[in-house]
């Protein structure tokens, strides 16, 4: 009975680290797709987009400057 037990561990463990350590894990899948989400979040971040304010659901809108 042991010796099943350890051998349903090991196939338990090699499948395991497999998903997480293989090319599909998500340590790969975040070293291909990181710099892409993080473009994303610099457009939108120097776009403005869905800019919210706290209190209310408005959106928050660029205002031209008043001349001085």
């Amino acid at each position: 009975m042991t010796v099943e037990l350890i051998l349903v561990l090991i196939i338990w463990a090699t499948i395991l680290l497999g998903v997480f350590f293989g090319d599909n894990g998500p340590i790969e899948t975040f070293k291909k797709s990181g710099p892409r989400l993080a473009a994303r979040i610099e457009k939108n971040l120097a776009t403005g987009r869905q800019f919210t304010r706290g209190d209310r659901n408005t959106k928050i809108e660029w205002q031209q400057p008043p001349d001085n």
